[in-house]
């Protein structure tokens, strides 16, 4: 792997990360982020649906949209793309692991309209990647994003089990715990030049 790919990586997991810099995909982050287990398996398949969903925009944007002039069109087919993406994985994972699929419940659907993964899509064209930049800013992005889904359920289950003031019970505190989490990532902004 190139220097840039490994800073496209880097920078997408940790400066860039989507929800913890962007504050995209809150939804997900504080739905599933209940238990470790959901949230790595919203985690993967976030990850999964960004990697597929980049490989087929990519060509898709440049093959068909910009020769023909319809580049004002990608939001609706990434967004028709990711959606064939989510009921792919919605599919296999009520066939395979339905304990998973049922423990995401609502939230899997939601990944259709995840601003994080179109959001991926769009920053890819935008910063003019080319294919393989795009694929490790796709794999960066959702890394990043299981990463701070596994990190802030990890910090909930103790907020939960803390002596918590009653006024601060339930989302309140989990607000507060979010926003630390997401001042901690901060810090990495400057690692790479940014």
């Amino acid at each position: 792997m190139t220097p840039t790919l490994i800073v496209i990586l880097l920078n997408a997991i940790l400066c860039d990360n989507f929800v913890l810099s962007k504050f995209m995909g809150i939804c997900p982050f504080l739905g599933v982020s209940k238990k470790f287990d959901s949230a790595v398996g919203m985690g993967l398949a976030v990850t999964f649906v960004m990697v597929c969903a980049t490989a087929c925009t990519y060509p898709i944007y440049h093959g068909i949209l910009v020769p023909m002039e319809l580049t004002y069109m990608k939001t609706i087919a990434f967004i028709l793309i990711i959606a064939l993406f989510v009921q792919l994985i919605e599919m296999l994972l009520k066939k395979n692991i339905p304990s998973l699929y049922k423990a995401l419940g609502v939230y899997l659907p939601l990944i259709t309209t995840n601003c994080a993964v179109l959001g991926v899509t769009i920053l890819n064209v935008d910063n003019e990647y080319n294919f393989l930049q795009s694929i490790v800013n796709a794999l960066g992005g959702g890394l990043g994003f299981a990463l701070s889904l596994v990190i802030f359920s990890g910090v909930r289950s103790r907020v939960n089990s803390a002596d918590v003031p009653e006024m601060f019970k339930g989302i309140p505190a989990t607000l507060v715990a979010a926003s630390i989490v997401s001042v901690s990532f901060m810090g990495f902004s400057g690692m790479f030049g940014i």
